[in-house]
């Protein structure tokens, strides 16, 4: 709102100004004053001389003007406000894009029992849109109905999505950090194969309506025009696949680290020591966690809702390769491999020595044998003398 100063002037408006003249050259080094005179009318009632004065200043963006036009000899100083400036330093006016929501992803067992926990959770169960069983949705919050249809944002609301995964993943959307524990003890009462430590990976997504595409990538995150339903089933699904990844990839890593420090101990004494119920142990874990990670993950299984609306095929693939979903398994298959082959060489090291024992114990017989044959021999010319 701008400002209004007035200054009463008698005759000259000189002495009344030059005090303001100077304090504002005090305040404002880069403030220039401007004077104009104008003449009247001989017949006007007021001086015959008035002074019209312009501030401006160039650092602020400043304009002041004082003028002098009414009929008592007053003169009139009109301050206006600067102009904000919402453009930013390369001329983009900044739109308006909503608060984040945050989407974290837990693994943290091996097994779900999904209709347990649908059971204890009916008014919060979402019903599916699709065939895939693998997983459900629960919401917490409002129930209003034009929060649950499939073009409805979840942003502004008090909504709380999670997405729980038969394998042991769960994601949570729009979740406050101090009600975490909440929600992850809802599932771990239907859960089992708990694991020593739980795996955790963390998300953004970002909403602006006013988006020329569908959605943008970005580290960490990734932009929409909006999250519905059918949103919170595609991230969730690859972030779910993507923790659960990691943790086998984990596992297979620590086969990898037992047969390097066999290896090594071979090189340096020759042979190694491994009984034959840890080495099946190996193979049998080997073997379940590359059938849990095709199987049960369902890593090459493309979602329904993808195959559906060229949008969430957007986001599905989007997501894939930014978790490099494709290039992990890849290298667990590798280092699977490696485990594998060397298995394999173990298994025959085994074998051989098992061999080895059985022929030894051949020979030790028969050697007992052709003893005892010697023996009756000799026994037998003794007594015929």
């Amino acid at each position: 709102m701008p400002t209004i100063i007035s200054l009463s002037s008698s005759a000259n408006p000189n002495p009344i100004f030059s005090p303001l003249q100077q304090q504002l050259r005090k305040n404002s080094p880069t403030l220039t004053i401007n004077t104009c005179r104008s003449s009247h009318s001989s017949s006007s009632p007021i001086s015959p001389t008035s002074y019209s004065y312009y501030f401006s200043s160039s650092s602020n963006s400043i304009v002041t003007r004082c003028s002098s036009h009414s009929a008592s000899v007053v003169d009139t100083v009109e301050w206006l406000e600067p102009e904000v400036d919402d453009s930013n330093s390369d001329g983009v006016i900044e739109e308006d894009i909503k608060p984040s929501i945050p989407v974290r992803a837990y693994f943290f067992s091996t097994s779900v029992n999904l209709r347990s926990l649908v059971d204890q959770n009916r008014h919060n169960f979402i019903p599916p849109t699709s065939r895939m069983t693998n997983y459900v949705v629960l919401r917490f919050g409002s129930t209003k109905p034009e929060l649950i249809g499939s073009g409805a944002t979840i942003s502004g609301s008090d909504c709380c999505y999670m997405v729980v995964f038969q394998y042991g993943s769960v994601v949570l959307f729009n979740v406050r950090d101090q009600e975490i524990d909440g929600y992850l003890k809802i599932v771990e009462m239907h859960a089992s194969g708990s694991l020593p430590e739980m795996r955790k990976d963390e998300y953004e997504v970002k909403e602006k309506p006013t988006l020329d595409t569908w959605m943008q990538g970005g580290l960490d995150h990734i932009m929409l025009q909006y999250l519905n339903i059918d949103g919170i089933r595609t991230i969730g699904s690859v972030l779910g696949q993507s923790i659960a990844l990691d943790y086998y990839v984990r596992q297979v890593d620590e086969m990898v680290g037992e047969f390097t420090d066999i290896n090594s101990g071979m090189a340096k004494t020759g042979t190694f020591r491994m009984k034959r119920k840890k080495l099946f142990q190996l193979v049998g874990k080997a073997n379940s966690n590359l059938a849990d990670v095709i199987l049960k993950l369902g890593l090459f299984e493309r979602s329904d809702i993808a195959w559906k609306d060229a949008k969430y095929a957007q986001i599905w693939e989007y997501m894939r390769d930014e978790f490099e979903l494709t290039q992990r398994f890849a290298s667990l298959d590798f280092k699977l491999k490696f485990v594998e082959h060397n298995i394999r060489f173990l298994q025959e090291i085994l074998q051989n020595r098992k061999s080895d024992f059985y022929e030894w114990v051949i020979i030790i017989l028969i050697g007992a044998e052709i003893l005892i044959s010697v023996y009756d021999i000799t026994h037998k010319s003794v007594t015929s003398l």
